[in-house]
């Protein structure tokens, strides 16, 4: 079952409830400041979004988040409310006009963060901690009160310009880019981005109109072929694209270079942002481990994480997660290893279930290596 959810999303296009992730508003005119200082990345420009790590004070990993940057239409091309909830709210099961930011006045930004859905209390502990006490930015968790659906495959594009008179072609809705559109009746908000890897799209709406959302994805996609997937075929595509995960790759005991992530660390802006000088040293030092991928020589079982790590005959490290990718048809594990030994083709191996399994190094996703296709 879970090899044809893969299949679908790598050969036509797969949908998926997302509701289950933490999310966040942040509202106010503190609000771009406040995150430039909790968050590692830089902040971005309307419209678009960017995967921002938050670190502890010494530098280490607080959270993995995405940070989208949306527009807010003048009052008088919007209703009052400024935020998605109460303007879905306003007038109950009636679509109601968001302002989509395409070729109107905008009366400022908000900004809108997803992350795991287990650490949503986490973060917010985290995010309050920080905050301004003037008065000036507004945190709001969301919970529930936001609904989520993710399309995803190369056949995605065809699907959501099936069901929005938007605009949704390449250069039309670029990678990484976040709108304000209406959905069949209903008002979203869409971000092109997904975590399989693949060409793809999170839609975000109040509760009351995910049922319609769904039922014209349904009926747009079937002749498309799409198909349901689910937590375990996210986490074979994900495997393919060596992409980590919170709680399990990011953690408060690595540091953004030793994770992988130091591409999305903002060294050189000029705020001292939270942990700042901690990855600064990391930097400089080169820190001691580093995450890699490998591809496990399995039998009938694979990782699920703590397993060791061999190299050279001598357990140098541990896996964090893995599992079967069936679109590559292999056995893939992440995990932590000494620095020094990161770069080494081998020799490998991975203890399953008490077995010493050879292992390949794989230092480029199998699957999109340049990333071509979810960009395209």
């Amino acid at each position: 079952h879970i090899r044809e959810e893969v299949r679908a999303v790598r050969e036509r296009v797969g949908l998926m409830e997302i509701s289950g992730f933490s999310k966040f508003f942040v509202r106010g005119p503190g609000a771009r400041a406040f995150l430039d200082r909790v968050l590692a990345c830089r902040i971005p420009a309307p419209g678009r979004m960017t995967l921002a790590p938050m670190l502890k004070e010494d530098g280490k990993l607080q959270g993995d988040l995405s940070l989208a940057c949306l527009p807010v239409p003048a009052a008088a091309s919007r209703p009052q409310s400024r935020d998605l909830l109460a303007a879905a709210q306003a007038v109950p099961g009636q679509a109601r006009d968001l302002g989509g930011s395409a070729g109107r006045e905008t009366a400022g930004e908000e900004f809108f963060m997803a992350g795991s859905g287990n650490a949503e209390v986490f973060y917010s502990r985290w995010f309050e901690r920080f905050a301004p006490a003037d008065g000036s930015v507004t945190i709001e968790p969301v919970g529930l009160g936001l609904c989520g659906l993710s399309i995803a495959g190369p056949k995605a594009r065809d699907l959501l310009a099936a069901v929005t008179g938007e605009d949704v072609s390449r250069d039309g809705f670029r990678f990484m880019a976040v709108r304000r559109m209406d959905v069949g009746l209903a008002p979203c908000i869409v971000g092109r981005v997904s975590f399989t890897g693949d060409l793809g799209y999170e839609l975000w709406m109040a509760p009351e109109y995910q049922r319609h959302v769904y039922q014209r994805l349904i009926e747009a996609g079937a002749p498309l072929g799409l198909r349901h997937f689910g937590l375990r075929a996210l986490n074979a595509l994900r495997l393919e694209k060596n992409w980590g995960g919170w709680g399990r790759e990011y953690r408060p005991i690595y540091g953004p270079l030793e994770a992988g992530l130091e591409r999305f660390v903002a060294y050189e802006k000029d705020i001292d942002f939270v942990g700042k000088q901690g990855a600064l040293a990391e930097r400089e030092s080169g820190g001691t481990l580093r995450l890699c991928s490998f591809v496990v020589e399995a039998r009938d079982a694979d990782v699920i994480g703590d397993e060791p790590i061999w190299f050279e005959g001598n357990v140098v490290g541990w896996v964090t997660s893995g599992g079967y990718a069936h679109n590559a048809a292999q056995s893939m594990a992440l995990g932590y290893v000494p620095k020094e030994h990161a770069g080494a083709e081998g020799p490998w191996a991975i203890e399953v279930l008490g077995e010493i399994l050879p292992a390949r190094r794989q230092f480029a996703p199998v699957f999109d290596a340049n990333a071509a296709r979810m960009r395209g």
